[in-house]
């Protein structure tokens, strides 16, 4: 017995020396952002403490005996602005890299002081730019580590009632978005993309990856083309040069591995994997389709010398989604029997895979710094689709398979003397698009085989160039750019001034805390590849022959931002967007703007560049970083989408939810424990009734198996206002080399059911076949089976740190 209590004591004695002697570090290197040159006795210091240092005379610090959490760190030099890092996170497990940048400022000692933004804010965009950090992604609740989910809270931003993670900005379409992983291009960031659009039910990037993500609303940067709505920077994280570290992540949909460590003497990697277990859940709760997704990330940092640095990376993902086609076996709840088989029936089987690689080298002179950045993209999308589901070459109605691979070159310069800044570039790529596509359908009333092979090659290329300056003792701040894109698609095309691409900003101090910020641009965008590269039964490019062009869209921004703290923020904006040459789908008669919500390929037919829209709005947000213990933010939005119809009259366009509320608050207490919730209000998007008339022919449904949208009503429908509540706790034990993170995420708290539109089926006999009506015997009898979205989703995650 004595014997038992002793092991016992030594093991509790070993517990509570490991947790006692907890501490993390900070460390990293202090140097001119423009020439990469070292800078010396910079002071480091983490806000509202003692805690900092100095740098040494290669520019290196670190900072020691740090109680794990997070923190706010603060870089001085005199000659350069101040820079502050938001919710630093510090772990025992591994030092944490924060290199820092400072930009050299034109001010003499005795000029009246402009308090620098505590937010970010750059002289390209000083209105629609927001940042996150990776801390705020980790803990946001419903998230579920997602960064378009999180990305959904800010102002401005929609998203569909779906599981989806569209992002729809101020009105615009979710294929008006672009992404950049450490300044290299990457075409999609979810799972199981929607070709043609943006969109996907799950994020493909890992947070362990990223140190803070910057959203640009508008006001984009002339080096940042292809883009209508937004544009989202991920900056990731220098990997642990030291020693070997890893985590393993365990939710409730999928386990992931993520290591990283030195490779040599000036070179670090980080790496990552990821499996879902998705499909186990979904067949457990009798769901009729079986998703399985895998992603892989990589990151890999190498130090020439002092002038040079490389940046390797690459992402990406393998998708599979299957028929659970046993479904019903054992299910009594006819309505669910009902809806499980309309699933079956329209849901195609499909298989994507994609991936992005890329390299960046950065040189650094006198002056300036100058980066090239050499990638290649390559998506790869199958689906199939058998009547009834059973594989017989007589039932095939639809064989589709899809590429689009990307190689691209970019080169710019950056350079920064006088107070001047200025930014200019070239870029190249060579695009090829090829679809194999067969799809029994419906087009104006009758039944159609869509057949054809299409293969295309496209040569694209881009300058840019921006120059940017402050005056009047820096209160006032200005800034102009232009970018043109062409490619040799057609005549309509390489026309370098027909895409010319203006911009312009200017932000003045009212006071010390408040400014006016203003933006004015003009923006292009090329249509999707599967709009560009369909064909007709005669191998032709029909939309080349219909002079199919860029989209553009004109924007002006204004608003006024207040800082009430180093941590606060208010700010209010307003945004006018027009549209012209948006493709018009000539099947249908709508604006491919209206399209991409939702799953399968979109823009697959013939169009003309003769679309037109509209958006405008207003956005409120108010925002407190953490401080002390207490964090939030909440923006509201109200925005109008409008685009043209077949008739030229403005209709309300699928993204005109007219509010947008988003209510983010979180405290943390003692003891490593967290605490946040998440109220979305969303108003009820447009929608375009059936025409249950055709949808109910034999002929038609037995291709379809769905109901067929009556487009000269389009958009006439409104779906209810939706809104739901999720909750979060976290807790956190750090040890000596090592930290455990649990926590419970629980999404739609109140079970509130979003109502959307009804589905309509054919009406079936006990074996399952269709019932003829009885008033006209070439249709079926129709019936509608309620769609709703919503319900309460618990879940547990734990992440070990070592």
């Amino acid at each position: 017995m004595i014997k038992k209590l002793q092991y016992i004591s030594l093991v509790l004695l070993i517990l509570t020396s490991n947790l006692m002697a907890q501490t993390g570090v900070i460390k990293g290197r202090v140097f001119n952002s423009i020439n990469n040159e070292t800078i010396p006795f910079a002071n480091i210091l983490i806000d509202s403490t003692l805690i900092g240092t100095t740098s040494d005379l290669n520019g290196n610090y670190r900072l020691e005996n740090l109680k794990p959490g997070s923190y706010n760190v603060t870089c001085s030099y005199i000659g350069f602005e101040k820079a502050v890092f938001y919710e630093v996170m510090v772990s025992p497990a591994k030092p944490t890299i924060l290199d820092i940048p400072l930009v050299e400022t034109t001010k003499d000692i005795g000029e009246i002081k402009v308090m620098a933004a505590p937010f970010n804010k750059t002289e390209e965009s000083p209105v629609s730019l927001r940042t996150i950090s990776a801390t705020e992604i980790f803990r946001n609740p419903g998230g579920n580590r997602d960064i378009s989910k999180v990305i959904q809270a800010l102002p401005g931003v929609a998203s569909t009632v779906s599981f989806r993670n569209d992002i729809i900005v101020r009105g615009g379409g979710p294929n008006e978005n672009r992404f950049y992983l450490d300044g290299i291009e990457v075409p999609n960031i979810n799972h199981f993309a929607t070709q043609g659009s943006s969109g996907g039910p799950v994020g493909m990037i890992n947070v362990n990856f990223i140190r803070e993500v910057d959203f640009y609303a508008g006001a984009f940067p002339a080096n940042r083309g292809n883009t209508l709505s937004s544009v989202m920077e991920f900056k990731q994280i220098s990997p642990n040069d030291e020693r070997l570290s890893g985590t393993v992540m365990l939710g409730s949909s999928d386990l992931g591995l993520t290591l990283e460590g030195p490779s040599g003497e000036n070179s670090a990697f980080i790496f990552s994997a990821r499996r879902s277990y998705l499909q186990f859940l979904f067949k457990a709760l009798s769901l009729p389709f079986l998703p399985t997704y895998n992603d892989f990330q990589y990151k890999h940092t190498f130090r020439l010398n002092a002038k040079n640095e490389l940046t390797f990376l690459g992402l990406g993902a393998i998708d599979d989604f299957k028929l659970n086609k046993s479904v019903n076996e054992g299910l009594t709840d006819s309505s669910l029997i009902q809806r499980n088989n309309y699933l079956l029936n329209n849901l195609p089987v499909n298989t994507q895979w994609n991936y992005t690689i890329g390299a960046k080298w950065t040189h650094f002179s006198e002056h300036s710094y100058q980066t090239l950045v050499v990638s290649r993209n390559h998506l790869n999308n199958d689906a199939i689709k058998y009547k009834d589901n059973v594989e017989s070459p007589e039932g095939l109605l639809l064989d589709y398979n899809s590429q689009e691979i990307e190689n691209k070159v970019r080169l710019e310069s950056t350079q920064r003397s006088n107070g001047w800044k200025w930014n200019l570039g070239v870029g190249y790529e060579n695009a090829r698009y090829t679809s194999s596509t067969f799809n029994q359908t419906e087009q104006n009333g009758q039944v159609v085989i869509i057949d054809f092979d299409s293969e295309l090659t496209l040569h694209k290329f881009a300058v840019f160039t921006q120059l940017s300056k402050a005056f009047l003792n820096n209160r006032l701040t200005l800034s102009a750019g232009f970018r043109t894109d062409i490619n040799d698609y057609s005549a309509d095309m390489i026309n370098p001034f027909d895409q010319f691409s203006p911009r312009f900003s200017a932000s003045y101090a009212i006071t010390s805390r408040l400014s006016a910020n203003f933006n004015i641009g003009k923006y292009y965008q090329l249509p999707p590849y599967t709009v560009l590269g369909y064909r007709d039964s005669t191998n032709t490019l029909v939309n080349k022959d219909n002079n199919i062009t860029y989209i553009r869209a004109n924007h002006v921004v204004g608003g006024l931002e207040f800082n009430p703290t180093q941590y606060s923020k208010i700010s209010v904006e307003g945004f006018y967007k027009t549209y012209s040459n948006y493709p018009f789908l000539l099947t249908d008669s709508i604006s491919l703007a209206n399209l991409g919500g939702d799953f399968g390929v979109i823009g697959s037919e013939a169009a003309t560049s003769s679309s037109q829209g509209r958006s405008y709005g207003v956005e409120v947000l108010l925002q407190q970083k953490l401080s002390t213990s207490v964090y939030g933010i909440l923006s509201y939005t109200w925005v109008r989408s409008e685009f043209k119809d077949k008739h030229g009259v403005y209709v309300p366009s699928s993204w005109d939810n007219h509010h947008i509320l988003n209510i983010t608050a979180g405290k943390k207490f003692k003891k490593n424990w967290e605490a946040g919730m998440k109220f979305r209000l969303l108003g009820g998007a447009p929608y375009t009734p059936y025409n249950v008339e055709l949808s109910a022919l034999k002929e038609v449904w037995d291709v379809t198996q769905q109901g067929i949208p009556d487009w000269d009503r389009l958009n006439t429908q409104r779906n209810p206002l939706s809104h739901g509540l999720d909750i979060r706790v976290d807790k956190k034990w750090f040890f000596k080399k090592w930290t455990l993170n649990t926590y419970l995420d629980i999404q739609n708290i109140y079970n509130n059911q979003a109502k959307t539109q009804s589905y309509i089926d054919v009406e079936r006999d006990a074996a399952g076949n269709p019932i003829e009506d009885p008033n006209n015997p070439l249709a079926y009898k129709m019936t509608e089976i309620e769609n709703t979205s919503g319900t309460i989703l618990p879940s547990v995650g734990l992440m070990i740190e070592f």
